[in-house]
């Protein structure tokens, strides 16, 4: 894959979240540096970056397409409520879904995705404080 500018961008911005952003959210972020910079960019260079293993898209229930910089395995937590994604610290997990995935590639599966929903920290103690008002 050649690199430019705006691809360089578009990685670097997100490598430098940890919220699991939307192409929109990416764009939103690099509007004001680079005005010229269309979301179809964006899009292109982000599906690009994937389909090039060089960061992961996160397709979850919410059918929000999102992109994390962080190729390492780890896994995902939704919000039902505000929608943000968040990591999971998984070293409990992951010898649990090291064998599943390992059981699961034995019958010709490549992967699994696996993401875990509830009500984020954030929600919680705004629901709090609005029900102490």
């Amino acid at each position: 894959m050649n690199r430019s500018m705006q691809r360089d961008a578009v990685l670097n911005e997100l490598r430098s979240l940890r919220t699991h952003p939307t192409a929109e959210d990416i764009y939103n972020r690099l509007r004001p540096r680079m005005p010229k910079i269309s979301i179809g960019t964006v899009y292109r260079n982000l599906e690009q970056l994937s389909a090039a293993g060089i960061i992961r898209k996160l397709e979850l229930s919410d059918r929000l397409r999102r992109f994390d910089g962080d190729l390492s395995p780890h896994f995902h937590r939704r919000c039902c409520s505000c929608g943000a994604v968040s990591d999971i610290p998984s070293e409990r997990l992951d010898a649990l879904f090291g064998e599943l995935a390992a059981a699961a590639a034995r019958n010709g599966c490549s992967g699994y995705n696996v993401e875990f929903t509830g009500v984020c920290g954030d929600c919680r103690n705004n629901k709090k404080t609005q029900n102490e008002e």
